[in-house]
């Protein structure tokens, strides 16, 4: 069985870099004195708090959610395969349909 988290890596990359940088930032401006600039690196530190948790949430949801369709094409193969057949003729006919006249 696939691993369903592989889907999610790209995305968690991403979300790492974005800390990163943010990490970055608030490093780079650790000297600079100003009110506004200290309200911000309150915001930013808070926002990174706060945001590790809803990552966790949101990767343990979509590989929650992967592991269930998994086991329901498994359990369903057939109904898996005419599920893509008929979503992918219907894709096609209204591309078809939409682009009969102005495609040409």
């Amino acid at each position: 069985m696939n691993e369903p988290t592989s889907a999610t890596s790209p995305i968690t990359d991403e979300v790492n870099h974005l800390a990163a940088d943010a990490r970055a930032l608030l490093a780079a401006t650790a000297d600079v004195a100003g009110d506004k600039v200290a309200e911000a690196r309150k915001r930013l530190s808070a926002a990174l708090a706060s945001g590790k948790p809803i990552a966790g949430q949101v990767r343990d949801k979509a590989v929650a959610g992967a592991k269930v369709a998994d086991e329901a094409v498994h359990a369903h193969p057939y109904q898996a395969i005419a599920i893509g057949v008929g979503v992918g003729a219907l894709v096609g006919y209204l591309l078809a349909r939409k682009c009969s006249g102005k495609c040409n």
